[in-house]
């Protein structure tokens, strides 16, 4: 890709293989990945010195599940835009924690690529797109203030 990375991005995920998987399509979508995680304290020393605009999230990792408190401190601290992956979609939290939305595992690089772009256009511009097919969007952003919150 020719253009510089327009989105710093975190993976917090406990899967290696899914997070170097990850890894490459966000590189391939115009992001940069600016470091991996496999629990909250990595995941919290990596945001602090590299501050991203995108978490992608796993709700279960190897301390339990940990990936709401994960971020709701991205979002509250930075502004991080977060989006959950999960392979239990039960527990995605009420509210989704300040999410932008989840994704269900097992996911295809096509549905990375669309959740990027859903993103990316909320980060820039603050608006909301039509979320892509496998997607769930949070509540929170069916129905928006003028001035969206929490980010």
């Amino acid at each position: 890709m020719s253009e510089s990375p327009d989105l710093r991005v975190i993976i917090i995920e406990d899967q290696a293989l899914l997070a170097m998987e990850l890894e490459l399509v966000l590189g391939e979508s115009g992001c940069d990945v600016v470091g991996c995680a496999m629990d909250q304290a990595s995941a919290f020393a990596v945001a602090d010195r590299e501050r991203p605009d995108l978490a992608l999230i796993d709700i279960n990792l190897l301390d339990g599940m940990t990936g709401p408190r994960i971020a709701q401190r991205l979002v509250r601290d930075y502004g991080t835009a977060v989006v959950f992956l999960t392979a239990n979609p039960e527990q995605i939290p009420e509210g989704f924690a300040g999410a932008l939305g989840a994704v269900s595992k097992p996911f295809d690089e096509q549905t990375i690529r669309a959740v990027v772009d859903f993103a990316r256009q909320f980060i820039h511009t603050r608006t909301v797109g039509e979320p892509p097919r496998r997607f769930r969007l949070a509540p929170w952003l069916t129905t928006p203030p003028d001035e969206i919150a929490p980010h």
